[in-house]
């Protein structure tokens, strides 16, 4: 007796061949800035990520370890200790992810 393969609610296809995280990738405007904080701290802000597509804490796991730099998730956005702009734009272009910086 053979299994059927599970099948993706959004797209149809199997689950193995899914692309409903990259095109949710794809359709994202995430803009990347960096922000004067309390006592002249430099904070790199970024922001525009569905969390209904993406794990948000998961994508910022992989920022901070990228950028080996502390940071957290505030109401959808990531935010990291210190001037990541360029750092960031190159891991999220390489993930899928169309990013521009402010």
């Amino acid at each position: 007796m053979t299994t059927l393969p599970e099948i993706c609610s959004s797209c149809g296809l199997p689950v193995e061949l899914c692309v409903c995280e990259e095109i949710a990738r794809e359709q994202q405007r995430i803009r990347i800035y960096t922000e004067k904080r309390r006592y002249g701290k430099i904070v790199t802000v970024v922001e525009g990520i569905d969390t209904g597509d993406i794990n948000v804490d998961e994508l910022a796991k992989e920022l901070k370890t990228r950028c080996a730099s502390g940071g957290t998730v505030k109401n959808g956005t990531i935010e990291l200790q210190g001037d990541h702009k360029k750092k960031v734009l190159q891991v999220l272009q390489k993930m899928g992810f169309p990013a521009e910086i402010d």
